[in-house]
């Protein structure tokens, strides 16, 4: 990969990024007097103003030298032509078009592709998935093709910087970091990534931030759900945190220290409303996970296990992770409680409720989102309460943002709800602990 690391150290400005391939539905490339245009960084400010991260994908060649050493100049030329045709078609079948900002085709041994990532539909696992599906199928195609070298790829991510007075020269650094986890060694760019980490962990650079969950009925509040955030720069926000956290393997370490620091705010603050904890399934089924809460809980004397709703986040699946269940029953057994997060959006959801049975069902926002305007959603939100009543699950109804939704959780007969209508997220220190 020599090569490419001079290619890249020559690379002043993502203008200078070759071709940019952008959108997909017409597939052609813009010729260089066009990216004057700047469509990378309007296509990036444009999901910020909307709301939304943005990834950066890099796959690149693992045996680039030897595939160029094993053909002739001629055949090298066509099987990387039909390679990036074969990564487009296979982003065309798995990415909605409208999530595509752009897909890079810059220098042999390397694709970029960027994406809009939403909260709401998205997960670090779907990422993972999504790296993990595209290589798998363009490394199949292209032994199909019988070359003299099987193609080897590997790829790596991360998120854009928002805060930063540059979208330029986050999406560089993005890029950049994505690059290093790609080529999995410890090089600089790497190594950089890893004892920054590796800082916030040692250090415990994390802070909380909280919102209330409301009783619908009589608007006082019931609960508080606990949210994360790094240190100010690039892994304050959750996605690149827990992104550097999965691909670094140090999640498990990451979690531990956000439950010690909420287990330090209960102690200190004396609270005794229930407290909401996000919890990655990955970290759930650890085997070390019942044995390191429970030492928690004898450490911080006072607080209680039936204070405690852990609450599995994002959309993975629990099949397949080991002593995912037996944790479970251990951690039941303490007295902690359970909530599944993200029902109605995606065809696990049921599924997941079956084999947990959990205390509180978490009504994803897509269900909610203009509930009053969709007899539709409204019938979906029923059914997910008469789930509910079957398994004997208390219901929250997430991202509340106007009245009109919340009349609606009202004329439902819904438990419990949160969102900016009741109360935006806030500091811990002028939430919970105040």
């Amino acid at each position: 990969m020599e090569m490419f690391h001079c290619c890249i150290e020559k690379a002043k400005s993502v203008l200078q990024w070759g071709k940019i391939l952008l959108p997909l539905s017409s597939i052609r490339y813009y010729p260089p007097q066009f990216t004057l245009r700047n469509p990378l960084l309007e296509g990036v400010s444009a999901a910020f103003k909307a709301r939304h991260e943005v990834v950066v994908i890099v796959f690149t060649i693992k045996n680039y030298n030897e595939l160029a050493e094993a053909v002739s100049n001629f055949q090298h030329s066509a099987l990387i032509k039909k390679m990036k045709r074969i990564f487009q078609n296979c982003i065309e079948r798995e990415i909605q078009k409208n999530d595509v900002i752009s897909l890079h085709d810059f220098y042999e041994d390397a694709i970029t592709l960027m994406l809009r990532v939403d909260y709401e539909r998205h997960s670090l696992s779907d990422i993972d998935d999504l790296v993990n599906k595209i290589i798998d199928e363009v490394e199949r195609k292209l032994l199909q093709q019988n070359p003299p070298v099987r193609p080897v790829f590997d790829g790596g991510y991360m998120f854009v910087e928002k805060n930063n007075f540059s979208i330029q020269s986050s999406i560089e650094k993005a890029h950049r970091q994505a690059i290093a986890v790609a080529e999995q060694k410890i090089d600089a760019k790497l190594n950089e990534m890893i004892f920054t980490f590796k800082k916030i962990i040692s250090k415990k650079e994390i802070n909380l931030w909280t919102q209330p969950i409301i009783d619908v009925e009589t608007r006082e509040i019931r609960a508080w759900e606990m949210f994360t955030r790094g240190p100010k720069g690039v892994l304050e926000n959750p996605f690149p945190l827990f992104s550097v956290a999965r691909q670094t393997g140090m999640l498990y370490d990451l979690e531990m220290i956000i439950f010690e620091k909420i287990f330090q705010q209960l102690k200190g603050s004396r609270r005794r409303e229930n407290i909401f904890i996000n919890c990655t399934p990955i970290t759930f089924g650890n085997i070390r996970f019942p044995r390191d809460i429970k030492q928690l809980i004898e450490q911080y004397r006072g607080i209680s296990p039936q204070q405690i709703t852990f609450e599995i986040t994002e959309h993975d699946s629990i099949h397949g992770i080991k002593n995912f269940s037996y944790n479970l029953k251990v951690l039941r057994l303490m007295g902690f409680r359970f909530a599944v997060d993200d029902t109605g959006a995606g065809y696990n959801s049921l599924n997941t409720i079956s084999e947990i049975m959990p205390d509180i069902i978490k009504v994803d926002r897509s269900v909610i989102e203009n509930i009053h305007t969709s007899p539709l959603k409204e019938s979906m939100l029923k059914g997910l309460l008469l789930v509910a009543k079957e398994a004997g699950s208390l219901v929250v109804a997430e991202g509340i943002e106007n009245e009109e939704e919340a009349f609606v959780l009202t004329r439902n007969k819904v438990d419990l709800a949160q969102g900016y209508y009741y109360a935006k997220p806030t500091a811990l220190a002028k939430g919970i602990a105040t």
